[in-house]
Formats: structure tokens, sequence, C-alpha cells
């Protein structure tokens, strides 16, 4: 069961590192990970946006994610440096 303080935890870390650039690893499922470098961009009560820089290829992207997806490890935020 998903505890109210632990999303509360999750929501004040990621607000922390507002602004930052991370890498997103999300589980799709049936062995499928996609990774994404971007920047948080925002946060708000029950979600965050990562913003992904554009290139020739792809153009720039926002992506939303829920505090419980990270929680439930379907989605692994890692600082960049």
């Amino acid at each position: 069961m998903i505890n109210q303080a632990d999303v509360n935890k999750v929501r004040n870390a990621v607000k922390s590192h507002t602004g930052k650039k991370v890498k997103v690893r999300v589980n799709r499922g049936r062995h499928r990970i996609d990774e994404t470098v971007g920047i948080i961009s925002e946060t708000y009560s029950s979600i965050f946006l990562v913003t992904t820089p554009g290139n020739d290829d792809m153009p720039a992207r926002t992506m939303s994610y829920s505090y419980t997806d990270v929680l439930t490890k379907d989605i692994e935020l890692i600082l960049c440096r």
C-alpha cells in the first residue's frame, strides 16, 4: 500500500531538483525500458513534468509522470551532473 507520507517525500525530493537535468528510465513492461534525458520543468500536486531538448530528428517534448510511478518503481530518476 502506498503511504501518503511516502508520496510527500517523493514530491519534496522532486521539487527540490526542479530545473535540474535528470535521466528518466521508464519501465514499459515486457522487458521494455525507455531512457530519456531532460529537465524537471514543473511540479504539481500529483504529477511533475520533464522537458526533453529537441534536435534534428525529434522536436522538444514535455512528458508528465506521477509521484506514485516513482514509488512503484515504474520510473526511475537519476540526477545528471
